[in-house]
């Protein structure tokens, strides 16, 4: 794209030459002193037009968010840039789910000796992959007499991960499998929490002698500890519809957004612990996540996460089973709004299976006054709606009678109760029939 005369121009060009064309045929002198001044402007603009586009490049601070934070777009002109372009204008498209600083995500610099840098405040208030469309770059020259547009800037990709909440839980988890991580187990062995001091015998390490009390007792002693173990962690995050209404970071969550939200908070935490985290989605959005621990898993995990915002098809209850094979010995958190059969009966079926599950209740308490009361009968609407959260307070009565219970995801402490009475089920002695 070649330079171009701006309507200023061409206004000054047409009425210079109105006005002298009349000052000559009608012989008016004051025509001419109106029309000499805006012969000079469009002479003098035409004379400094630029003959060379600038160079634009573009970058970004940071390219991977967590939902809030925010980072620079950065848009920068070349030193080589021509020394008759005067201004340079760069106006960023708006995109869902970003907030722009200045908020009409336009700014304009004029151009001075050496390059011109341009920086646009952006922040992310909602977790998923995004683009920041390509910007609309135009410089104009002296005076306002020519202008073109840069278009050769491409587009940014913008990773928001799901903000992970200061979640913590009870140190108490149900079977403990593994030997690497921090939950004291009920069997002896090498960890940190002490049992107790004990004889000595043959197979003790010799670091563990306790010389205090094997002097007092002219007899070797050792102190013993408790190993410390970890257990697999199953997240399920229920992906199958997303109920209620999604106002970012700063606003009303609809139920994905408090499962991926929840899930993130919950994998940090038990990565943090040495856990073993196996996310799964019920919803067949993004693939799962196979167990593993460490901050690399974690990362892996937020990789993941940021994909569920795309549309899916749900699965029924036997995909999920064929698919999805879990240990019996697992901590399953399910991140659901409950409403599904699908999903209810599978619950079930784990429970059958011998996993410790935990329903976590991801149903956004204002659901009714988010939803789109024009595109149904105002008056039954609410009321089919509280029927089905009849229903659906019946079906978990039934799955609290099988042992699941569900409680509402509140971020820190919202597992702490039930996590002690799974413990504590766990160690009880089973009595066989």
């Amino acid at each position: 794209m070649t330079w171009r005369p701006t309507h200023a121009q061409l206004r000054a060009v047409v009425v210079a030459a109105v006005l002298l064309g009349a000052a000559v045929l009608l012989q008016r002198p004051d025509a001419a002193v109106f029309g000499l001044p805006l012969v000079f402007l469009a002479g003098w603009g035409r004379y400094f037009r630029p003959h060379q586009r600038p160079e634009v490049r573009t970058e970004l601070d940071a390219d991977v968010l967590f939902e809030g934070q925010g980072t620079t777009y950065r848009l920068t002109v070349a030193e080589s840039v021509d020394p008759d372009i005067d201004l340079i204008v760069a106006a960023l498209p708006r995109t869902a789910w970003f907030q722009y600083d200045p908020p009409q995500a336009a700014i304009a610099e004029p151009v001075a000796h050496g390059e011109v840098t341009l920086e646009v405040g952006v922040r992310s208030k909602r977790w998923g992959l995004r683009s920041l469309e390509r910007p609309t770059v135009t410089a104009t020259s002296a005076v306002g007499a020519y202008r073109v547009q840069v278009t050769s800037v491409g587009t940014q990709a913008v990773t928001t991960l799901p903000l992970r909440e200061g979640f913590e839980a009870v140190d108490a988890v149900p079977r403990p499998a593994g030997l690497v991580g921090l939950h004291r187990s009920r069997r002896p062995g090498e960890g940190t929490e002490l049992a107790g001091v004990r004889p000595f015998r043959t197979g003790d390490r010799l670091r563990r002698i306790n010389w205090a009390v094997s002097a007092r007792t002219q007899e070797l002693h050792v102190t013993s500890t408790w190993s410390d173990r970890d257990t697999e962690v199953v997240i399920l995050v229920d992906t199958g519809g997303e109920i209620g209404l999604s106002e970012g970071i700063d606003g009303r969550s609809s139920s994905l957004d408090t499962a991926v939200r929840a899930a993130a908070a919950i994998a940090e935490h038990y990565l943090r612990n040495g856990d073993r985290v196996r996310l799964i989605d019920t919803g067949s959005l993004f693939r799962g996540v196979r167990s593993g621990s460490g901050r690399g898993h974690l990362r892996r995990i937020l990789d993941t996460l940021v994909h569920a915002d795309r549309g899916g098809r749900q699965q029924d209850e036997q995909q999920l089973a064929r698919r999805n094979r879990i240990r019996s010995d697992s901590l399953v958190l399910v991140l659901s709004p409950l409403l599904r059969q699908t999903m209810l009966g599978y619950i079930v079926t784990l429970v059958h299976s011998g996993c410790t599950v935990i329903a976590i209740d991801t149903l956004p308490p204002d659901v009714i006054s988010t939803m789109d009361l024009n595109a149904h009968d105002t008056r039954s609407w609410p009321l089919a709606w509280r029927l089905r959260l009849l229903e659906r307070r019946r079906d978990l009565d039934r799955l609290s009678d099988l042992g699941v219970p569900t409680v509402r995801w509140q971020g820190s402490g919202t597992l702490d109760e039930v996590l002690r009475d799974a413990a504590r089920l766990s160690a009880a002695p089973r009595i066989r029939s």
